[in-house]
């Protein structure tokens, strides 16, 4: 996909979290719209939660968000949005939001925004590439929900491009083309579906057999109990990597799934009670 021409919104964000005396500190510097809007500590001083915002509400063609993130050795940091990230219809320029983070030994990551609404006729790319030390552990997830079809505004036109990485490790990385009848409501790709989710727990090292297989049990749990209109599985691509995935024909059940896995996956993984940010309820 090209660069954006430079008539487009260009914005940054650099987000550093470091850890001592028992508490974890982030650090933030930004460019242009996105900004933190609150550094919240729910959990006690050892977890901080970033709360994201961006102010014109959505991304146009043209349009670029930069986030730059670090977690520094024994620092955990919750990222998080009050609300969707929008791709709004493009006049022939794409939006892009590229999100770079590097995770350092004993750190830990929760990259969990709220979800992506791609508007009719967009142009589109949603690219985030994750970069763990040996010894670095996150969860992160990527929700989407194509047009608005219960608004009645379907997603005719334009094009989707997510990327999740980590490098060396796991790529995950699909166009969405309005146009492309076999991937769009084929029974090899989304099957009539206008929402989809990933999420993912992901580690410097590789996971223990028996760590591994207690996440992925956690999540079957949850999975088999889901209607047939919602298919969901979740598997272990890499050594390094366990992985959910959903399809619904809206973004609620998506999003109501994903929270469940992931708050259950806390607990397995890192001994932790959920502990969802407020402006998820707001």
């Amino acid at each position: 996909m090209p660069a954006p021409a430079s008539a487009g919104w260009v914005s940054s964000l650099e987000l550093r979290y470091s850890a001592a005396l028992g508490r974890c500190s982030g650090h933030a510097r930004h460019r242009g719209a996105v900004r933190v809007l609150a550094a919240l500590y729910p959990e006690g001083p050892g977890v901080c939660h970033h709360v994201l915002v961006h102010p014109p509400g959505g991304l146009v063609g043209g349009d670029r968000i930069d986030i730059d993130l670090s977690v520094q050795a024994q620092a955990h940091a919750l990222v998080t949005t009050p609300g969707a990230t929008r791709f709004y219809r493009s006049l022939g320029q794409p939006a892009v939001q590229h999100v770079q983070a590097r995770v350092c030994a004993g750190g830990r990551l929760e990259w969990l925004p709220l979800e992506t609404l791609a508007f009719d006729a967009c142009l589109a790319e949603n690219r985030a590439v994750f970069t763990l030390d040996a010894g670095a552990e996150m969860f992160g997830w990527d929700m989407l929900a194509l047009g608005l079809p219960a608004a009645g505004k379907p997603f005719r036109q334009g094009q989707m491009v997510q990327h999740l990485e980590l490098p060396d490790v796991w790529l995950e990385r699909g166009r969405i083309t309005a146009a492309d009848a076999p991937l769009r409501r084929g029974p090899g790709g989304l099957n009539g579906s206008t929402a989809l989710g990933t999420l993912f727990f992901a580690t410097g090292s590789p996971i223990a057999a028996q760590r591994r297989d207690a996440l992925l049990d956690a999540a079957r749990q949850l999975t088999h109990a889901l209607p047939a209109a919602q298919p969901a599985g979740a598997t272990a691509p890499h050594a390094q990597v366990v992985v959910v995935r959903v399809l619904a024909d809206r973004i609620e059940p998506v999003v109501t799934l994903l929270r469940a896995v992931w708050a259950a996956w806390r607990h397995v993984a890192w001994g932790l009670p959920p502990c969802p940010p407020r402006v998820w309820a707001t």
